[in-house]
């Protein structure tokens, strides 16, 4: 089933039109990626389905249901819709502890044991239960990146959205963070949308992609095809 289906997606700032007539359909269950140049138009895609950029025309569709343009995201949908952003120091409040950053979307939505879960997700990641005491300056950008994922996860979403998640991070912590995403998906049965401009990042995560240019999705690559290396564009 298609949990995610777009139709002829347009999105203008302005004068600029940044995705033209976009459509693309993600399965439940799989790692969808987004590949091509910066500018693009990947990003915008991913903060349209976030409910971040309200502004659009087209239809999209989340879990069979229609979404609307300008409609704020709430309830179910806000929980089963998720985004991990490409800087983690930006997405963490500088000010607030781990603890604070983690357990004030459970408070939102009224969730009990909330210290054993803030403990729980961190641990999840890889992190200790007492880093919840920690601010985001005293964590390393992978730790941070980390903090940022179990953020996301924390409400079980059914799809994450990935927005460059390891291009801020040494090679070395890219390919740990992108194992960890792999385990997290596999264990708690979730769909990716990827963004990435890693050919070799696609290549490890992906089921299928997308090549978008000119706001458009040009061409598509099953798993085959990304094993293969027919998206390593030039």
């Amino acid at each position: 089933m298609a949990i995610v289906d777009i139709r002829d997606l347009r999105v203008s700032f302005g004068e600029k039109t940044v995705v033209s007539d976009a459509s693309l359909a993600i399965e439940s269950g799989e790692t969808f990626s987004l590949i091509g140049a910066s500018g693009c138009g990947k990003s915008t895609l991913l903060r349209v389905l976030a409910g971040l950029q309200r502004e659009w025309r087209g239809e999209v569709s989340l879990f069979d249901s229609p979404v609307k343009a300008g409609a704020r995201y709430h309830g179910q949908l806000r929980r089963n819709v998720q985004m991990v952003f490409q800087d983690p120091y930006a997405s963490l409040h500088p000010n607030h502890t781990l603890y604070r950053t983690l357990a004030e979307p459970l408070k939102i939505h009224r969730e009990q044991d909330i210290e054993q879960r803030v403990a729980a997700a961190l641990q999840e990641v890889g992190l200790p239960a007492d880093a919840a005491k920690r601010f985001p300056h005293q964590l390393s950008g992978g730790q941070r990146q980390r903090v940022a994922i179990a953020r996301a996860l924390l409400l079980r979403p059914k799809i994450l959205l990935l927005d460059e998640p390891t291009s801020a991070l040494d090679m070395s912590v890219q390919a740990e963070i992108l194992n960890l995403l792999n385990r997290l998906k596999a264990q708690h049965s979730m769909t990716y949308l990827l963004v990435s401009h890693d050919a070799d990042v696609i290549a490890h995560m992906s089921d299928r992609a997308g090549f978008m240019a000119n706001g458009r999705i040009e061409r598509f690559f099953d798993r085959e095809a990304l094993m293969r290396g027919e998206h390593r564009m030039g």
